[in-house]
């Protein structure tokens, strides 16, 4: 039972991780309702530490970057008409505001914040596996059919009915 609690916690935090400025992260909304507060007090404790996160573990979006989450992100609508753009939190970052926030279930929370990232690193790391090893075979399915096409050829001169071409007879012919 506490297992498959453990999977949908990290899947549901894995549906909420985006790819922004070529960063997985999560934003400040969903990352507050992960952690059972509001984006007002998560927010508040991001000012009150602001040493704590570096631009490589938080950043703002833009306001074109706002809209295009609001837009395919179903569940950000709320975001749409709020005039502060929100933050991004990368994995470290993420991890971070559970230190800051300093709560039981933001501490126990973050366990799953992580888990959601590797898995979701994991996942990448094995297509681009997957996708190397479907290099490899059109190269050597390239090779095979060049081989297979000089075999063809070989196997049509072989079948070609044409008569031989007529030679001399060697020797003393009497006609």
């Amino acid at each position: 039972m506490r297992k498959a609690q453990a999977l949908v916690k990290v899947g549901k935090i894995q549906q909420r991780i985006l790819l922004i400025r070529g960063e997985k992260v999560i934003i400040d909304a969903d990352l507050a309702e992960a952690y059972g507060v509001t984006t007002k007090a998560l927010n508040q404790a991001i000012r009150r530490n602001a040493v704590r996160f570096p631009p490589d573990f938080m950043f703002r979006l833009t306001k074109q970057e706002k809209l295009e989450v609001v837009t395919n992100c179903d569940h950000l609508q709320k975001l749409k008409f709020s005039p502060v753009n929100p933050r991004a939190f990368t994995e470290h970052g993420a991890i971070m505001v559970a230190s800051v926030l300093n709560s039981p279930k933001a501490i126990a929370v973050s366990v799953f914040v992580v888990r959601a990232f590797v898995q979701l690193r994991e996942a990448i790391a094995e297509h681009k596996e997957l996708a190397k090893k479907i290099a490899q075979m059109e190269r050597k399915l390239g090779d095979h059919d060049e081989k297979i096409m000089v075999l063809v050829e070989a196997i049509k001169q072989l079948m070609d009915t044409k008569p031989p071409p007529k030679t001399r007879r060697i020797g003393f012919h009497a006609d």
